[in-house]
């Protein structure tokens, strides 16, 4: 029975902690307000024809906020770039990633 209340907690802690997108990019919840994003001057041209900048973010590793560059992403005929944000949740915040949707 201890084992089964265990396995449980483990379960739910995960589900929680791991809740999957259909990106399938694991949601990490923060309790730590994310810090205001850096302000960059992209320098560099677009190595496509139409490229769309994607823009620096912080990220979460290892228990910490770390930046994460920002760099060109490929365009999609007949799509539009929504970038993406953290999103303050009941419980935390949580980074929603970017994605291309149909214009």
């Amino acid at each position: 029975m201890k084992t089964l209340k265990t396995l449980l907690k483990a379960t739910l802690v995960t589900a929680v902690l791991f809740a999957f997108s259909g990106t399938a990019q694991a949601k990490v919840i923060i309790k730590v307000r994310p810090p205001v994003a850096k302000v960059t001057v992209v320098k560099t041209k677009s190595p496509y024809k139409n490229g769309v900048w994607v823009k620096g973010r912080w990220g979460w590793k290892n228990g910490r906020y770390v930046w994460v560059k920002g760099y060109w992403k490929k365009p999609r005929r007949g799509y539009m770039w929504i970038p993406g944000r953290w999103v303050n949740r009941s419980n935390g915040w949580v980074w929603v990633g970017g994605h291309w949707k149909r214009a």
